[in-house]
Order: structure tokens, then sequence, then C-alpha cells
């Protein structure tokens, strides 16, 4: 039952629909699995932070984009670290790949604004994504992966994640 709602969290993560094969969805992602689909994530949050820094001129949003960067790349080390101390390689899956789609998608879409524009499109980003990674790490990938040290790093990572999306929820309401 909890690889199932992870596989759905997780397809609904990528789009708001799901998007695994119905083989997939029951059994669910793997840790490893999991694990790509976290880096995956950290990874593209820091790419929309570097869009950031090349569009906006507004002190708050590079300053929670700078943070996005500092933050995503740190909780990434340490899973690369801990991959390394374990002797596993994170398994690339049609969750994480349909992850980086979407969010070419709205790189593409966020790069052609300016201004307030983009600001607004970039805070509300943020917060929609936060919002919904941190409960899919939450309510799915916690409960399902079976690596007491990669569950506790979640656990981690997720406590800086919802400052992120307080911080991001901030911004929302200021750039209003």
């Amino acid at each position: 039952m909890i690889r199932k709602l992870t596989n759905a969290a997780a397809a609904v993560l990528l789009t708001g629909v799901a998007l695994a094969t119905p083989a997939a969805a029951e059994e669910g992602p793997s840790d490893m699995q999991i694990a790509h689909i976290a880096y995956t994530a950290g990874n593209l949050d820091i790419r929309y932070a570097h869009l950031a820094l090349a569009k906006s001129n507004n002190p708050e949003v590079r300053k929670f984009a700078e943070l996005m960067i500092r933050d995503h790349e740190s909780v990434n080390e340490q899973a690369v670290a801990l991959l390394t101390k374990l002797g596993a390689t994170p398994e690339d899956n049609p969750t994480s790949q349909q992850l980086t789609a979407s969010a070419n998608t709205k790189l593409n879409e966020m790069a052609r604004m300016d201004g307030a524009a983009f600001d607004r499109a970039y805070a509300a980003n943020e917060l929609g994504y936060h919002q919904f990674v941190n409960q899919t790490v939450e309510t799915s990938f916690i409960p399902a992966v079976d690596n007491r040290e990669f569950k506790n790093l979640l656990k981690s990572a997720l406590q800086v994640f919802k400052v992120h999306e307080q911080h991001a929820e901030q911004m929302v309401q200021a750039l209003r």
C-alpha cells in the first residue's frame, strides 16, 4: 500500500496526473529510485534558482534563490556521500525523467518572463514545488524507504525544505 502511495504521489509531483506504468504503480519505486527522484528534484530546484539569479533584480527573490542553491546542493552532497558509503547507485526511472521534462517546460516558460511577472512566477512555482515535494517526502517517501540512513537523510532534508516552503509563502505574499 505504501509503495502504491509513493508511486502515485511521485507521479502527481510531476504533473498532477498519474505517469507511472501500471506495473510500476503496483510495486512502487525502490529506495534507489526514490533517491534518484529526490536528487533530481533538488537539482531542478537549483536550476530554477539559477534562472532566478539570471532574471531577477529583486533582492528578496535573489536571496531566496541563493538559499535554494546552497541548501539543495548541501542535501544532494549528503545524498551522494551516503550512496558512496553504501556502495549504492541511484536508479533512473520514468518518474525522474518526467519530473525533468516537466521542469524543462516550466523553466522555458519562466525564461520568457521579465521583471515582476518573473518574480511572481518564480515565487509561486517555489511555493507549489515545495508544498508538493514536502508532502510527498513526508507521507510517501519516508514511510516507504527501507534503509534507515536514507530515511534519516530524508527526514533531515524535509525539515530544511519545510523552512523553504515558509519562505516561499512569504515571498509570494510580498510580491502580490
